[in-house]
């Protein structure tokens, strides 16, 4: 596991904060691990490469969220899973490691969802934008390997529901 770990963060290191996404693509939401829930998806969206997917947890561009935090997965039980079927929290810590360099955004032409830009035309995250952000070079300056914090811009990205239009 820790092989396949340190490969995903190497791969993960060499993306840019906001990855662009090519259409077509298929785009969802947070499935919170539903295992059922992601199969559905991928059976009733084209099959890849004929789309790209694109969500919090899958895709072929990967969103940080504030489930992958070591907080949250804490709370919600991914770090007792760890423990229980490995014995210990390497496997936890080797993961949550990797969490630390998912994409914060990512650019689309038609939607905005899931903090991502696609066709380069509209911007995708999985939470929110805080104030202090104005364009996309300051995304792009961030340094998202890192847990995400409690506070300050970066914070927001992963964390934010945006508030729904009037």
């Amino acid at each position: 596991m820790k092989i396949l770990c340190d490969t995903v963060q190497a791969i993960l290191l060499e993306e840019a904060n906001i990855q662009p996404v090519s259409t077509p693509v298929t785009i969802c939401g947070d499935i919170h691990g539903q295992f059922w829930d992601l199969f559905e998806l991928l059976r009733k969206g084209s099959s890849v490469p004929e789309t790209s997917f694109s969500s919090s947890y899958l895709s072929s561009t990967f969103l940080q969220g504030n489930h992958e935090s070591r907080q949250i997965t804490q709370v919600y039980g991914f770090y007792d899973k760890c423990q229980q079927k490995y014995g210990n929290a390497a496997v936890w810590k080797a993961c949550c490691y990797v969490f630390d360099y998912l994409n914060l955004a990512a650019v689309c032409c038609w939607l905005i969802i899931a903090s991502q830009i696609i066709d380069g035309e509209t911007l995708c995250v999985h939470g929110g934008l805080s104030p202090d952000i104005c364009t996309l070079d300051q995304i792009r300056m961030l340094s998202r390997a890192q847990e995400i914090p409690h506070e300050g811009t970066f914070c927001s990205m992963p964390s934010l529901s945006p508030p729904l239009p009037p």
